[in-house]
């Protein structure tokens, strides 16, 4: 059995046993193999595997609980099974950098395999809870079940197509162009969970879209003020509708900027040009 949050906590030195302490990351009743299965999409094999498979621990993390820590050494490997999660790296100045957002069925901490120690902190953005699998039993229970194997295998090769969509992001000159290109990819990660493409509710607050977009606070609340004048959304704190998906893909296609002479449809129906676009300094 791998070790328990709780026992993991006493570990850690001074604020960080503190904080994981306090944000509640703690054991819960362990599910089958199944339900790791159909939160991956794997849907044919979760319903071939046999019924008295293994079952798998789970942890559950409260909103703002830290599951994994950078810089600590690997013990387990965690596939969300509900929730959502933002992985961070702290700088020597102490910025911390977003790097990913991470929800149902993504696999976390794997990367810590090949360094020896995990490359960044990953900590919940909601009630959340994860499959946990232990490093020591990962390679005998990947051994005996083969759809465990490919799910992992799946999952991990669907990961990397998402971290060059990200890298995609950051092409754009134009700071719409990059939150254009967020909420279309995040729209496409929603559909994908059988969630709504169209109302988007943002786990995540502003100031982590623009780290992980690499633009300021102000720019990302700018970028989305123009993006609903322009008519393609619908922007009411966290809750987001997008109104026109069609227009919105054509924004993301415009990596150096949006003509400024574009028109727009205005929140009334009426035609509008773009404003300038806010650029991202090289």
């Amino acid at each position: 059995m791998p070790s328990s949050p709780s026992v993991a906590a006493t570990r850690l030195p001074g604020r960080d046993a503190w904080y994981l302490q306090r944000s509640a990351v703690t054991a819960s009743a362990p599910a089958p193999l199944q339900e790791l299965l159909h939160a991956i999409g794997c849907d044919g094999e979760a319903a071939a595997a046999p019924s008295d498979e293994f079952g798998l621990p789970v942890w559950r993390a409260r909103c703002g609980a830290v599951l994994l820590h950078e810089g600590a050494p690997p013990e387990t490997v965690h596939v969300v099974r509900s929730g959502s999660f933002k992985c961070v790296k702290t700088s020597e100045d102490g910025y911390e950098q977003v790097l990913a957002f991470a929800g149902p069925g993504e696999v976390l901490g794997f990367e810590a395999i090949s360094r020896g120690r995990h490359t960044c902190s990953v900590v919940a953005l909601e009630d959340a809870t994860v499959f946990s699998l232990p490093l020591r039993e990962l390679d005998r229970w990947r051994q005996h079940s083969s759809a465990l194997d490919h799910a992992l295998q799946f999952a991990l090769s669907r990961q990397l197509a998402r971290a060059g969509e990200i890298a995609e992001m950051m092409a754009a000159v134009a700071a719409e162009t990059r939150l254009a290109r967020f909420l279309v990819w995040l729209s496409g990660c929603m559909a994908e969970r059988g969630q709504s493409p169209r109302r988007l509710y943002l786990r995540m607050s502003r100031r982590d879209i623009a780290s992980l977009l690499g633009v300021a606070h102000e720019t990302v609340s700018r970028s989305f003020t123009a993006l609903a004048d322009w008519g393609l959304l619908r922007v009411d704190n966290r809750e987001v509708e997008i109104l026109d998906a069609t227009a919105l893909r054509h924004c993301t296609r415009n990596t150096r900027g949006l003509p400024e002479d574009a028109p727009r449809p205005g929140p009334n129906g009426r035609q509008r040009s773009a404003p300038r676009v806010l650029a991202v300094a090289a």
